[in-house]
């Protein structure tokens, strides 16, 4: 199957939430197979699991990094595409005073030079960049 979907950190640790969204984890088992992450987003999962205590919650989400996500879905490369586009819009965002978190624009980027749909909760986050196709699966409104 063909990749159609980037997966944002908000996605990809949907399943994991103290209550996990039932949208999300039904788009998840549905596209799975058309899905991947960006380099960052695997960054902040790791980092964000790392940081946490030793304990139960850190090792069932060490588990489910190593055992669900990443053999599920592979890892794309911030790029010399994804680095350009980037580079670019984050000029143009800033000469409008609305500069973008850095690693938004990275993974912005790789979605954009890869042509996937960027799969978010923060819709918001991300509207500002240029060109970028945009999906929320959580089913809520106004996000």
């Amino acid at each position: 199957m063909t990749l159609r979907f980037l997966l944002d950190t908000s996605i990809v640790s949907a399943p994991m939430a103290r209550e996990p969204s039932a949208a999300i984890t039904r788009r998840l088992a549905r596209h799975a197979a058309e899905c991947a992450i960006a380099a960052p987003v695997w960054h902040e999962l790791v980092y964000g699991c790392r940081r946490l205590p030793r304990g139960r919650r850190r090792a069932a989400l060490e588990a489910y990094l190593e055992q669900v996500v990443g053999p599920a879905f592979p890892i794309l490369p911030y790029d010399e595409a994804a680095a350009a586009w980037h580079g670019a819009e984050r000029a143009r965002l800033e000469r409008l005073g609305t500069p973008a978190p850095h690693v938004d624009g990275q993974i912005a980027g790789i979605a954009r030079s890869a042509g996937l749909v960027l799969v978010t909760t923060n819709t918001r986050h991300f509207s500002r960049f240029s060109g970028l196709q945009l999906a929320d699966w959580s089913g809520r409104v106004g996000r």
